[in-house]
């Protein structure tokens, strides 16, 4: 098996870019890719760091960032498992990529640029939800915005496919087999749903 090696040999496999793909570039939040933004409620957030790359969802039950200018978005930092990836390579390395998702569109929003971490009071009071609020806060300076090609989700049938989930291994299956059954299995599984209802803010 060969290895595309350079920039040049890989150009030679595909086209063009179409004039749309390079005009639909913005350098900040425009009305439209506000009104974009503003509706995802999921996105994933990608980072890098010394040890390797990170991809983590990150969601919300409204949008799932703020807008504190048209040059810059905030993050909560909700509960998790407190393995902490993306946030420790965030403080080693800003760039970070985030795609914004919205249940039932095809179309998804990039955006890259930096991000810094800060536990502000302020900030953080603007995410409160019913007295709790995030442990930190991803502040995130836009380099660039830009929708992706709806043909991913579209060959994946992303939203009309129905459930494909009933025959996934559970969580506490998956801990178990790679515990060697010291952690994990039924009873995780069992108190998963309670135990995520109490911590999920």
């Amino acid at each position: 098996m060969e290895f595309i090696e350079d920039i040049e040999t890989l150009e030679g496999f595909y086209g063009t870019p179409g004039a749309p793909a390079l005009r639909k570039v913005a350098h900040s939040l425009t009305p439209l890719y506000r009104k974009w933004i503003m509706a995802s409620r999921l996105c994933i957030l990608s980072t890098v760091g010394p040890e390797g790359v990170d991809g983590s969802p990150r969601g919300d039950d409204g949008p799932v960032v703020l807008e504190l200018d048209p040059k810059t978005l905030a993050m909560a930092d909700w509960r998790g498992n407190n393995r902490l990836d993306s946030l420790r390579n965030i403080v080693r390395d800003p760039r970070v990529s985030l795609m914004f998702i919205v249940p039932g569109s095809n179309n998804v929003v990039r955006v890259n640029g930096t991000a810094r971490l800060t536990a502000d009071a302020g900030l953080r009071t603007r995410f409160d939800k019913n007295g709790k609020q995030p442990a930190t806060v991803a502040v995130i300076e836009i380099a660039e915005i830009y929708t992706q090609c709806a043909r991913a989700m579209m060959r994946a049938r992303t939203w009309t496919c129905g459930d494909d989930s009933a025959a996934l291994p559970t969580i506490g299956e998956i801990l178990a087999e790679t515990s060697k059954g010291e952690e994990g299995g039924a009873q995780y599984d069992a108190d998963w749903g309670a135990r995520a209802e109490k911590t999920m803010w």
